[in-house]
């Protein structure tokens, strides 16, 4: 009989997702009932930017994760509960935060460096620089091509298909296309961790396996 609760995470089951989620409730209700001022102040200073990856990279990669664009009824804070809870069932807190993170971090760095690059040779304006950025998109693109990868061959395709078709359409109408190809990017970061993904888990210390002979 199916289970519908098993979509939502929990702190046992998917410690992960239920802990981030808890923390992005959080600061989507900050930036909802905070002032207006101090909200901006915060997402400039958590912005992936050129300039604030130039002076301190570290900082903004984390910070950038911790908020919401669009809030908390946007798709891919809805996505965010469904994938990332699907996938860490599967394979587990540890992978699960490494392939979210891991295509954060690297569609970031993928899609800004060049913007830098090109603001140096004078193709861009000084500007571009200072734009704002931030949210869990690319966490989540990532995270939904690994958890393609991990389903029956009949969900994985269309899946895949469909997310990628809407990346590229986006892509190619979009007025931003610095973060919609980071968002394809992503998509293809997440098919790469198929192989690891697929790997057995080790058992934690003190788990008791049993099986078949």
């Amino acid at each position: 009989m199916p289970r519908p609760w098993r979509l939502l995470p929990g702190p046992r089951s998917t410690p992960f997702t239920f802990l981030y989620t808890l923390l992005l409730v959080a600061t989507s209700l900050f930036a909802e009932y905070a002032d207006p001022d101090l909200v901006l102040t915060l997402l400039q200073g958590s912005s992936t930017d050129v300039e604030h990856l130039a002076h301190a990279p570290l900082l903004v990669l984390v910070a950038s994760a911790l908020w919401i664009a669009g809030g908390m009824t946007s798709a891919y804070a809805i996505a965010f509960l469904f994938v990332l809870t699907a996938l860490e069932r599967r394979a587990g807190a540890l992978r699960t935060a490494a392939v979210f993170f891991g295509g954060h971090v690297v569609a970031t760095l993928a899609t800004e460096l060049p913007v830098g690059a090109a603001v140096a040779l004078g193709q861009l304006p000084a500007d571009s620089l200072q734009r704002l950025d931030y949210g869990i998109s690319f966490g989540v693109m990532a995270c939904t091509g690994a958890l393609a990868g991990l389903l029956p061959t009949w969900a994985r395709w269309p899946l895949l298909a469909g997310v990628a078709w809407y990346t590229v359409s986006t892509l190619l109408d979009s007025a931003d296309p610095v973060s919609d190809s980071g968002h394809l990017l992503a998509l293809v970061l997440g098919t790469l961790s198929w192989p690891l993904l697929r790997r057995p888990r080790v058992p934690r210390a003190g788990t008791v396996v049993s099986g078949r002979c």
